[in-house]
């Protein structure tokens, strides 16, 4: 085994001097273009360090010749941004709901805005698609406990739910066990009853229909369709809050159900407000 470079005629080039088992390794030069190359970005990376921010230091890093940096481009971008919204928010707290939706510019930033706003606020009951889940309701259907038309939806944004808001709005049904209107046979066959109204396979309880008449029908009106002025769902239709088995349908008559949906006044902003309004109302279900 030899150490020593040896030359070989065929191509024209030293050995390293290494030999294995009969295999010597040629001393073949780097290409030239590869060598300009790995000279040049050498250049490079040293000029990028004098001319731009590179290296951390004790207590701050190096700004670099030319000044440059990524926070002030962002903060910019920002202030660009919140400028843009501005413009919008203006016309916003200037336009009536009704101008906004059949404007398209207005139209399509409530909707950007408002989806965000949604995202942020919102989802965390109703869902990110706004289909609601148990006891919290579907906004994207026509079923609404205080009306859906623009207005009432930005009503109920703003003031809440059984919330703080001085103008909150309120309605307590009554836990008829709990408050002995009614005793558990009857709470049964008004469930029953109820259950009936959208499902024929269940007949309604001989006296059933009295019964809901004299203790329910003051909210629920007569024909159990509700009644939005004082948040009173429909029990005609099969859209259900808390559930469509007897077993809730009875705990909801003895018990009763109190929701809280807080108010967003003071917490968004007045055009953002209505912008969540928008967004909301043309998910679908919106009257």
């Amino acid at each position: 085994m030899s150490n020593e470079p040896e030359y070989d005629e065929i191509t024209d080039t030293y050995t390293t001097g290494h030999e294995w088992d009969g295999v010597k390794e040629l001393d073949t030069p780097m290409p030239r273009w590869w060598l300009w190359t790995l000279y040049a970005t050498i250049i490079w990376a040293v000029g990028y360090w004098i001319a731009m921010p590179a290296w951390p230091l004790i207590n701050d890093y190096s700004k670099g010749v030319l000044g440059y940096s990524q926070r002030d481009v962002v903060a910019a971008q920002l202030n660009e941004a919140k400028e843009t919204r501005k413009i919008y928010s203006e016309k916003l707290l200037s336009a009536d709901l009704e101008t906004i939706e059949n404007d398209q510019n207005l139209l399509e930033f409530s909707m950007a805005s408002g989806k965000a706003v949604f995202g942020d606020n919102c989802a965390g009951c109703h869902g990110s698609g706004a289909s609601g889940t148990k006891g919290y309701p579907n906004l994207n259907d026509d079923d609404w406990l205080w009306g859906g038309s623009l207005d009432e939806i930005h009503e109920t944004i703003t003031v809440g739910i059984r919330g703080v808001h001085d103008d909150t709005r309120l309605s307590d049904m009554p836990a008829f066990l709990t408050d002995e209107f009614l005793d558990e046979g009857q709470i049964k066959d008004v469930a029953a009853y109820v259950t009936s109204l959208s499902d024929t396979s269940v007949t309604a309880p001989s006296g059933s229909f009295e019964i809901y008449q004299e203790n329910c029908a003051a909210c629920h009106s007569e024909d159990a369709t509700g009644n939005k002025d004082f948040g009173a769902p429909n029990l005609a239709d099969s859209i259900w809050l808390f559930g469509d088995d007897q077993q809730t349908l009875i705990s909801t008559i003895s018990y009763s159900r109190k929701g809280v949906m807080p108010s967003w006044a003071g917490r968004l902003d007045p055009a953002t407000i209505k912008a969540l309004a928008v967004y909301i109302h043309t998910l679908g279900g919106g009257e």
